[in-house]
């Protein structure tokens, strides 16, 4: 399981910084250089980069769900209709 620095660090990251971090250790990972040490380590913040990743995904998506419900309300989904 990811410290406690890790989860901070990780959790201060953009969702385009945590994304293209996770790519770099797969990347990194996939090559097979290092130690296991090594490899144990960068999977276990490739871990939680990918969980930063997906909350950050679920909140957008979150957020444009209101923003989409929001609009409807306002506009009338009657007014969408096709006639």
């Amino acid at each position: 399981m990811a410290n406690e620095q890790t989860v901070a660090d990780v959790a201060s990251l953009s969702f385009e910084a945590a994304l293209e971090e996770l790519e770099r250790i797969v990347r990194q990972l996939e090559e097979g250089r290092g130690t296991l040490e090594a490899a144990i380590a960068a999977y276990e913040r490739g871990d939680a980069l990918r969980r930063h990743c997906a909350a950050k995904l679920a909140e957008a998506e979150a957020k444009v769900s209101r923003i989409v419900e929001r609009a409807g309300e306002a506009v009338g989904l009657e007014d969408f209709a096709p006639r």
